[in-house]
């Protein structure tokens, strides 16, 4: 009596999981397609498409979304156009809701946006070295009024230091406790923001006392990597293809753009600088430097930095695959670049030339 109890009530939940399952699926009746089924364009191109009535049902309207804003309904037909003028590179989303039968029907489909010209190439001349910490895994290099700012990762010797460029003297310094891995940093209003990598939190400090004040949390973003401003916004990296935009006073992440060449969409962007209205990035273990425009995306350029890890005095003691190029402060005041790398014995001040 008991198995037969049993054996009812198993096939009662499996006759109430098969009927949920069914009304749980719903049958598309439309599909959004582009002509030729097209997914990558450049800007300046227009992406013709049309919605599918793959059941012959009345259509009301449509209602037609890209990058989730809204472009425009259509009514008396089901073809449209979008114009690529000005609009964000990398991966977006081309949507449709459309209206029928009382019945709404949302359709989507990804696309791949490119720009339309290919990065300038330059290239550089060291101008002059200045003497650095080799302790230093350097992760963020920022100048705030003429005064050069540093922070360092690896669990347990994660740092926040103030510096003197001509000497390489650390003025002030302090240690992140050792569950952090500290990341890039930016100076704004008088407050320092520190990334850390996996912990998902970054750090606010007071810039005169290296007192911390506060904490801020990630949200939609993976992890920490670079982290710049432009007096109004902060921008952060997070290893993926996104530069997140920052809201100054509650730093939430408001916005981000993808970066993108005419050709590929990029990641791993590690330390970022704010230089004359664009984000100059390190690609983690690469020699070079991207030149982002923070509107779209677009890589307007990359700087071959081939040959300068080899100008160090501690080249011998470093490894290739870890102790790479990455750190890049701009002095807005001078407009001189320097660039370091973790663990460099020196920082570089460099100028910047067209190949």
């Amino acid at each position: 009596m008991n198995k037969f109890k049993f054996l009812c009530l198993l096939l009662l939940g499996l006759i109430i999981f098969s009927c949920g399952s069914n009304s749980d699926k719903k049958t598309s009746y439309f599909r959004l397609k582009t002509d030729e089924n097209k997914t990558e364009f450049q800007l300046g191109e227009t992406i013709q498409g049309s919605i599918e009535n793959l059941k012959d049902r009345q259509i009301d309207s449509i209602r037609l979304f890209f990058q989730q804003k809204y472009l425009k309904t259509l009514t008396a037909k089901t073809s449209f156009s979008v114009s690529l003028e000005n609009t964000k590179l990398g991966r977006q989303k081309l949507e449709a809701i459309v209206f029928s039968e009382g019945e709404t029907d949302t359709i989507s489909d990804e696309l791949k946006i490119y720009n339309n010209k290919a990065p300038k190439a330059y290239t550089y001349i060291v101008v002059k070295e200045y003497p650095h910490d080799s302790e230093a895994y350097t992760q963020g290099l920022e100048f705030y009024k003429d005064t050069l700012y540093e922070s360092t990762g690896q669990y347990g010797n994660s740092s926040l230091r103030k510096l003197n460029l001509e000497t390489g003297e650390v003025l002030n310094k302090i240690n992140l406790d050792d569950t952090y891995f500290g990341e890039g940093l930016t100076i704004l209003n008088n407050k320092l923001y520190l990334l850390t990598w996996r912990e998902k939190e970054g750090l606010i400090y007071n810039l005169d006392t290296f007192e911390q004040t506060g904490t801020f949390g990630y949200n939609q973003s993976k992890e920490g990597w670079g982290l710049c401003n432009d007096g109004e916004k902060l921008y952060k990296s997070d290893g993926t293809e996104k530069i997140w935009i920052l809201d100054a006073k509650t730093l939430a992440e408001k916005d981000f753009i993808q970066v993108a060449t005419n050709t590929k969409i990029y990641s791993k962007f590690n330390e970022l600088e704010w230089v004359d209205g664009k984000i100059y990035a390190n690609t983690y273990q690469f020699p070079s430097v991207t030149i982002i425009n923070p509107e779209n995306g677009a890589i307007e350029g990359v700087i071959d930095f081939r040959g300068l890890r080899e100008q160090l005095s501690n080249l011998q003691s470093l490894d290739p695959q870890n102790h790479v190029l990455n750190g890049i402060a701009y002095n807005p005041n001078t407009q001189k670049l320097y660039v370091t790398g973790k663990n460099w014995d020196t920082i570089f001040e460099v100028e910047i030339i067209e190949k």
